[in-house]
């Protein structure tokens, strides 16, 4: 039903009775309550009740409506019925606020708005009256305080800028005491920025080296006991130095004998003053007057005159000849049609004929039939071919061989440089000597005292390691059996032991994983002689006699193997003491004298034997052993005998407990101990 013209209706969302007990409500038009038949909506009216039936939208307002755009509002006059007077003689009808039921719970309010939990602030109204627009209808929860809000975000950011300011000034000040402690404890401060992390080492006033202007400088020799003093003497008390070893740089043998008269080592240079070696070293110590010499000569900034640090370059020159046959074979390699063959159900790849060899040879150097045949015989022999399946040295006909870069082993070899060493092959006895002096200058510069930790990357950096490296070269076809026993017996030992060096810096080291080690020892490959050498094939074909590795069920080599002719008749089980693999429970890395390799793994196995390999538990009966006398127990017998053979070899505590329980005839357990396979560095 329309309104009356000229009257207006204003209904208000809160001009209603709230009563948690009641269905009833305050109808504003007629002035009286109205049930509303059990709804749930208490104490809400529904506003399609109050649209405009001509279209229009009525202004519904919480408290009081402006009047004409009035900014005072003028005073109602209560006529008890409910209205009041507008100013122009109309009535209008008034509106009352009823607050909400105490005991209604309260409106939670918005996210984000802070409504003050003070009775004066219930009472007293606190919010103004807000403008909606009329698609926005109001509740009882529609009073929102702008001011608090604001206040509200204000508050916020202080108190987080205050957490923050508070957590950097905690963060600093433990910085500065870390900081601190470290200072006090080490001389390394650390700063960890984001992404980057900086190290800074302090100068420490107590560190000879930085007081010193001036370089020291002694030469030296592999295997030398006083240079080993000298080398101690420095390096305990933290002085930096140059080592020349005359071993390793055979030419600066000539300027040590220019500058000091001799070819004695140790001789020790103070800048370009010589100062003489470990005698007068030892004299000026005892006296109390070395920091005094040492300070008058190293003063000063160490001359051009002095003698010069090793530097990285060429080998030292030789006498280095050309071997007589390169020249037919460099023409074989151009004339000889070489490819791949079918032979015993076989697919034989880069081979030639022996008659096609022998028909050029005979073309080339303008010789008869038998020359030729000689001629592919010395090749043979100089490792130069090969028969593609060993059966004989050379013969003329339809055999088939392949020239030694061609073998299929030679991928694997890592002294192998792409071509075939042509120079004319050295004595093994010479490339023995010199593997074992380099090697040996490797040892004493980056290894710990007593051999058990390595340097890796100090020693793949080296100027030592390089000329290893190129010493390997000459192994290719140098010919093995002209060495005595002892020669051999220290060649090989030597040399397994580089070669674990060598495997480590270029593949890394194996682990604990039993599939890993196996290709740790079988792939890594150095070719010897013309034949290909791995590290099992050294133990366990050469050392052991042709023996089966642990966990395998075949031998190194076959029947017709060539290689068995160096292999050793007996087996030495000392040589077990003498063999490092690199592991942390091996025995320390050495190299061997052929004058003195007996009394050396002697000594070997009795410090190994001593500190680590065996322990005596006299109460229980128990001996425990390390696991090498489990994997080669054939090399040392029996139980019984294994420990009747290590009592030579302990001190006279061990021995003597040892041998009591051997005496005495009761049972002995032997447990054999936890093998440590992780790197010794």
């Amino acid at each position: 039903m329309g309104l009356p013209d000229g009257e207006v209706h204003i209904a208000t969302a809160v001009d209603i009775h709230l009563n948690p007990q009641s269905t009833e409500f305050f109808d504003g038009e007629k002035n009286e309550k109205v049930s509303n038949g059990g709804d749930e909506n208490i104490g809400k009216v529904d506003l399609d009740d109050c649209d405009n039936r001509d279209g229009g939208s009525d202004e519904i307002d919480k408290r009081e409506i402006d009047v004409d755009g009035e900014e005072e509002k003028e005073e109602a006059l209560d006529d008890g019925e409910g209205l009041r007077s507008n100013g122009n003689g109309g009535d209008v009808e008034q509106t009352r606020v009823f607050p909400p039921n105490p005991q209604l719970p309260r409106p939670e309010a918005p996210p984000g708005v802070l409504i003050p939990n003070t009775e004066e602030a219930e009472k007293t109204e606190l919010t103004p009256s807000i403008k909606r627009s009329n698609s926005t209808p109001e509740t009882v929860y529609d009073a929102v305080h702008i001011p608090a809000i604001g206040k509200f975000f204000r508050e916020k950011s202080n108190s987080l800028s205050a957490a923050f300011t508070r957590r950097l000034s905690l963060l600093t000040e433990n910085d500065d005491d870390v900081v601190s402690e470290k200072q006090k404890s080490s001389n390394v401060t650390e700063f960890n920025l984001s992404g980057l992390k900086v190290t800074v080492k302090l100068k420490n006033e107590n560190d000879e080296s930085e007081q010193y202007k001036g370089r020291i400088t002694f030469f030296s020799r592999s295997n030398c006991r006083d240079s080993t003093a000298v080398r101690s003497f420095f390096r305990d008390r933290k002085l930096r130095y140059v080592e020349i070893n005359i071993d390793v740089y055979p030419t600066r043998e000539e300027e040590l004998i220019e500058r000091s008269g001799s070819n004695a080592v140790p001789q020790i240079f103070f800048n370009e003053k010589l100062f003489g070696g470990l005698v007068a070293l030892n004299s000026l110590r005892n006296c109390g007057l070395l920091d005094a010499r040492m300070k008058e000569l190293l003063c000063r900034k160490c001359p051009d005159d002095a003698p010069a640090p090793p530097v990285y370059g060429f080998d030292d020159p030789e006498d280095e000849k050309t071997d007589e046959m390169v020249a037919a074979v460099r023409v074989l390699r151009q004339r000889l049609p070489i490819q791949d063959r079918l032979m015993k159900m076989k697919i034989v790849k880069n081979c030639f004929s022996s008659s096609e060899m022998v028909e050029v040879l005979i073309q080339q150097f303008d010789c008869g039939r038998k020359k030729a045949v000689e001629m592919g015989k010395l090749l043979a022999r100089r490792h130069f071919i090969h028969h593609v399946f060993g059966e004989n040295e050379f013969e003329d006909g339809n055999h088939f061989y392949r020239f030694l870069e061609h073998e299929p082993f030679i991928p694997r070899c890592y002294n192998f440089r792409g071509t075939t060493n042509d120079l004319e092959p050295k004595s093994a006895s010479a490339i023995s000597l010199k593997l074992t002096k380099i090697m040996s200058a490797i040892l004493e510069s980056y290894a710990s005292e007593d051999g058990c930790h390595l340097d890796y990357l100090g020693i793949s950096n080296s100027e030592e390691f390089r000329r290893y490296v190129n010493l390997l070269q000459e192994l290719q076809r140098v010919d093995i059996s002209t060495l005595s026993v002892s020669e051999r017996l220290a060649f090989f030992l030597n040399l397994h032991n580089a070669m674990v060096i060598h495997a480590v810096i270029r593949i890394g080291h194996p682990g604990s994983a039993v599939i890993d080690r196996r290709s740790f020892n079988s792939d890594f490959i150095y070719i010897i002689g013309g034949f290909p050498y791995s590290l099992t094939t050294i133990v366990n074909g050469i050392l052991r006699n042709n023996r089966r590795p642990p966990y395998s069920f075949t031998k190194p080599f076959g029947s017709g193997d060539k290689r068995l002719e160096l292999a050793f008749p007996q087996v030495n089980p000392l040589i077990h003491f003498g063999i490092c693999n690199g592991s942390k429970s091996s025995p320390p890395v050495r190299f061997f004298t052929p004058q003195g390799i007996e009394s050396e793994l002697r000594f070997s196995a009795r410090e190994f034997l001593q500190k680590d390999g065996i322990q005596v538990d006299l109460a229980k009966r128990t001996v425990h052993l390390t696991r090498i006398f489990k994997w080669y127990s054939v090399d040392f017998g029996q139980e019984k005998e294994i420990l009747k053979w290590i009592i030579g070899y302990l001190d006279a505590t061990k021995a003597g407990l040892l041998s009591h329980l051997l005496g005495d005839g009761g049972a002995v357990h032997i447990v054999y101990q936890n093998y440590d396979w992780s790197l010794n560095c």
